[in-house]
């Protein structure tokens, strides 16, 4: 796969690329690379019959995800555990309403990706942030402020990511065992965010939340999906995996009632076609990335002393600290934010977005071909040289 090529994605309706003509998104979690070829073949061949009408859900769809996670992680995954769903975030919406009361407390272990927000405001329940612990650039979870959350009489859930959008950390199954005990001692129920799972670096593999003990399966709601994998988020595709019967039931309904629980008619295929046949691609995808990976590392180190990058396991995002180049120039990091797309022409993700913790750090996706992220880089030296 030629992952070099440059996609013109402009004027194809792409929120990404909706953005003035010379500037550089690096912003939002898509790839600009073209799908596993696959993947492409699989609706070209849907699209020959030109009738495009409801679809169900084959048994094939089921198996796709359970081989996968087996084949890739060791987990056997219940295939009647599997409920589709036509996106990560609809389904988070969707439980948080299902699982949880208006008024009650959902604890979220920030910098965390910033739409588990909208998913607990919008729906009136309370966002409790537990603040991670940053030693030296390196993240770790605060286990007394995260007791003290959860034995909140309050709180009802906790979301979790797993691996962690946008510090790129891989959790261990020891720390996700942790986590695990402390929410049944507590009676808070898990939703784990897995959906950045495939994207780590080529040497390391993340763990299912629910495969590291019977408590963290029980209490559990993993979300998951091949659309960050194979960069087909358009075509809303996506599943919710829960072992235990009665939560599923209650899960399954909330989906249903939110009408969120029917695939449109490349959903499935595309699922299909990408867990079943799109493994080599995302094998030497994963390694264009960790080549991009090492080229902002030490091009940052080299020629951008005033920012300190945090090291990354996992996701094609990189987490910018930029903490005293903000405490410097007295500015916070949406005037940071600004000031590049103005000044620079590279639109990075603002990271007060994403809680507290997140002022003054910037959020950079490196899903890109190297001369896109070359060309952004120049401009970001140009930028704090000056």
């Amino acid at each position: 796969m030629n992952f070099d090529k440059v996609v013109n994605r402009r004027g194809t309706n792409s929120l990404k690329w909706d953005v003035p003509e010379n500037e550089l998104p690096l912003w939002v979690a898509d790839m600009d690379f073209a799908t596993a070829p696959a993947v492409v073949d699989a609706i070209k061949k849907r699209t020959e019959c030109a009738a495009f009408g409801y679809s169900i859900i084959p048994e094939e769809w089921n198996q796709a995800y359970v081989g996968w996670w087996k084949r890739r992680y060791n987990y056997e995954m219940d295939p009647e555990s599997l409920i589709f769903c036509t996106g990560v975030v609809p389904a988070i919406s969707s439980i948080v309403r299902k699982v949880t009361t208006p008024a009650e407390n959902v604890v979220i272990l920030t910098p965390v990706y910033n739409i588990f927000f909208n998913s607990i405001v919008n729906n009136g329940r309370n966002v409790l942030q537990c603040p991670l612990k940053n030693t030296a650039g390196v993240y770790s979870i605060d286990w007394d402020a995260l007791e003290k959350a959860l034995a909140n009489p309050q709180t009802s859930l906790l979301i979790f990511c797993n691996p962690h959008n946008p510090v790129g950390k891989i959790w261990t199954a020891e720390e996700m065992a942790r986590v695990g005990e402390l929410c049944k001692k507590h009676s808070v129920t898990v939703i784990s965010d897995e959906i950045h799972c495939d994207l780590t670096k080529p040497n390391k593999c993340y763990i299912p939340f629910a495969s590291v003990s019977d408590t963290c399966r029980d209490i559990s709601i993993v979300c998951m999906a091949p659309t960050k994998t194979f960069n087909i988020a358009g075509l809303q595709t996506a599943a919710v995996s829960v072992a235990n019967p009665t939560l599923r039931h209650k899960v399954w309904r909330g989906l249903n009632t939110d009408e969120v629980a029917e695939p449109n008619v490349f959903a499935i295929q595309a699922a299909i076609a990408a867990y079943n046949e799109g493994e080599p691609w995302l094998d030497e995808l994963l390694q264009y990335i960790q080549g991009n990976r090492e080229l902002v590392t030490d091009f940052i180190a080299r020629e951008i002393p005033q920012v300190k990058l945090i090291d990354a396991e996992a996701t094609y995002l990189l987490w910018l600290d930029c903490k005293d180049f903000c405490k410097r120039h007295r500015m916070n990091s949406v005037q940071l934010q600004q000031d590049l797309r103005e000044n620079a022409q590279v639109f990075l993700s603002d990271g007060s977005v994403y809680g507290d913790a997140g002022e003054g750090f910037m959020r950079m996706n490196i899903a890109c071909p190297k001369a896109t992220l070359q060309e952004a880089l120049n401009r970001l030296k140009a930028y704090f040289d000056k």
